[in-house]
């Protein structure tokens, strides 16, 4: 209290004081006005009135594949991952021992809903019976329904799903639905203001509110989704269900959540709207997808990789592997930068998938990339996705040398047969592989691994472990780009020398 007094002791009064209280009265009178404007008592009610009958419960009987454990989608991080009891897929309540089953606090008052049936939302995109939802909810179901707002119920068509984006077209024969439109979610921005609509739980038309918490969030779901973070409560139910803007339009499908027990703790995934049109329309037009295929592995430029290739600014994506049948062949190089797709910039390898995708199959796209140092554009004709395709190891052969080398703080070895066999590589791989590390060495502080398979040392070709330190030897740099095979898969490293 005495600290607060000092800020308060009597000052005289002063035409000039009197003049300052005048205006400051006069804004303290003009702000609640100002504020009340930007959104209008039962601005939210009157929405939700005009957006709720367009979302609709979608209902799906599943066969023997999909138990109720597998309703909430297959984690993006993989089986056993840590990650599993956190990232939830929440589309399917009214289990058995779920919070509305038999053995739930209702006491079995929803037994009569047959065991296999599973609840999600979605919503009517166009009057004439058409329904966007997650894919995840209707994914190996034997049959489909639809119920309205108004409870009629519709026996729905499953038009076509998108696996790769979570994303499922339905049809029922339905007239002069209500509709939401698809807004721009490239123009949304964190903070603002969001309604979720949904069934969680089963409990039907429920809304929810929050803010936009994040853009472009990537949960590793796959490289075609960058996901709208939000704090609006969402839950198991709320699967498919729209996520809107302030003026009603959808900016985002409600797909997935954090959580450590299932519930909402405040962490939601949605299906940006942009995302959305590209897919559905496809799905409309003929039942898939379909997406552009480059046919390369590719990385992120890091700060070390960078000072290896002599390029100022950690941009663009690195290819790290030309798939031997696909379309790159002969025209990308293990080594380059890309800079730019089609026109469009890459700041990140994150970016690059995505354009690709967007792209149509057989059409021809002009690439800008760093080439040893060099900026050049080149030209192919784009493939089309198959995620049965896999890339294959150059042949060669190898002399036998074992070696330790200083220069990375590593023993490396030749790749014996027992070694292929037991890396998973081809009778023919060539390399040399780490066996041990010194914890302070070079390679350590890089981030390589025992077990990782050096292939390339710069513009090297790495058939023996002596030839690791020749060529970094022969390295002007201050930094060396080294190609590795770990896992089967093919990165780059960038070591510093100095």
């Amino acid at each position: 209290m005495t600290r607060l007094a000092t800020f308060l002791h009597p000052v005289p009064v002063t035409a000039t004081a009197t003049a300052l209280a005048a205006v400051s009265a006069a804004w303290i009178t003009w702000t609640p006005v100002a504020m009340a404007d930007t959104e209008a008592p039962n601005a939210v009610a009157d929405l939700v009135e005009r957006v709720s009958p367009a979302v609709v419960t979608v209902l799906s009987t599943q066969d023997d594949r999909a138990s109720n454990d597998e309703q909430d989608g297959p984690s993006p991080f993989g089986p056993g991952s840590p990650f599993d009891e956190f990232l939830r897929r929440f589309g399917i309540p009214g289990g058995p021992n779920g919070p509305f089953g038999q053995n739930g606090p209702n006491g079995g008052q929803q037994q009569e809903r047959p065991h296999g049936v599973a609840l999600g939302s979605g919503f009517v995109i166009e009057g004439d019976g058409l329904i966007v939802t997650n894919n995840h909810v209707v994914d190996h179901a034997e049959s489909v329904k639809v119920r309205l707002s108004d409870d009629r119920e519709f026996d729905a068509k499953v038009m076509g799903t998108d696996q790769q984006t979570d994303l499922a077209l339905l049809k029922i024969d339905a007239k002069d639905l209500p509709e939401l439109k698809l807004g721009d979610s490239d123009a949304v921005r964190v903070g603002e203001d969001v309604i979720a609509v949904g069934n969680p739980f089963g409990l039907g038309g429920t809304v929810t509110r929050g803010i936009v918490s994040a853009m472009a969030r990537d949960i590793d779901a796959g490289p075609y989704v960058d996901f709208i973070q939000t704090d609006a409560a969402i839950n198991r139910g709320n699967s498919g269900g729209p996520l809107l803007n302030l003026e009603g339009e959808v900016i985002g499908v409600n797909s997935a959540i954090y959580s450590p027990n299932g519930g909402s703790v405040g962490v939601g995934f949605a299906i940006p709207s942009n995302t959305v049109k590209t897919v559905i329309g496809q799905l409309e037009d003929k039942g898939s997808v379909s997406r552009g295929w480059l046919g390369v592995s590719i990385q992120n430029v890091t700060p070390e990789i960078a000072a290896a290739i002599g390029m100022k600014d950690e941009k663009g994506a690195l290819v790290s592997e030309v798939i031997a049948d696909g379309p790159s062949k002969g025209v990308l190089k293990t080594g380059d930068v890309i800079l730019a797709f089609d026109g469009k910039p890459v700041d990140s390898s994150r970016e690059l998938p995505k354009l690709v995708a967007a792209a149509t199959p057989d059409s021809t796209v002009k690439i800008d990339v760093l080439r040893q140092g060099k900026e050049e554009t080149v030209s192919l004709t784009l493939g089309k996705f198959d995620d049965t395709r896999s890339a294959s190891n150059d042949t060669g052969d190898q002399p036998q040398a074992s070696a330790a080398s200083d220069k990375l703080g590593a023993t490396l070895e030749p790749l014996t047969p027992t070694a292929r066999e037991q890396l998973g590589l081809d009778d023919d791989a060539v390399g040399a592989v780490i066996t041990s590390l010194d914890g302070k060495g070079r390679a350590a502080d890089a981030g390589l691994q025992v077990g990782d398979v050096i292939l390339q040392v710069g513009d090297t070709a790495v058939r023996s472990p002596h030839d690791v330190d020749r060529a970094i030897d022969a390295s002007k740099s201050d930094a060396v780009l080294l190609q590795i095979e770990r896992h089967g898969a093919k990165i780059f490293v960038g070591i510093k020398l100095a």
